[in-house]
């Protein structure tokens, strides 16, 4: 994931603003680590360079 993505990325839940916090990193893409949300305290794995913003399934 690239950096600047953060500009444009919210959270998917409250449509909050998010914070990366990077594990690994090369050339300047975020290659893993993961979004967080201080709105609503959901968190947003990266992996491979791959953010996963899918919301969390409600429970039924």
């Amino acid at each position: 994931m690239r950096r600047d993505l953060m500009d444009i990325l919210a959270c998917p839940v409250c449509k909050g603003p998010l914070s990366l916090a990077v594990e690994r990193e090369q050339d300047d893409e975020v290659l893993q680590g993961s979004l967080s949300c201080a709105r609503c305290q959901e968190t947003y794995p990266i992996e491979d360079g791959i953010p996963n913003l899918l919301p969390p399934l409600q429970a039924a």
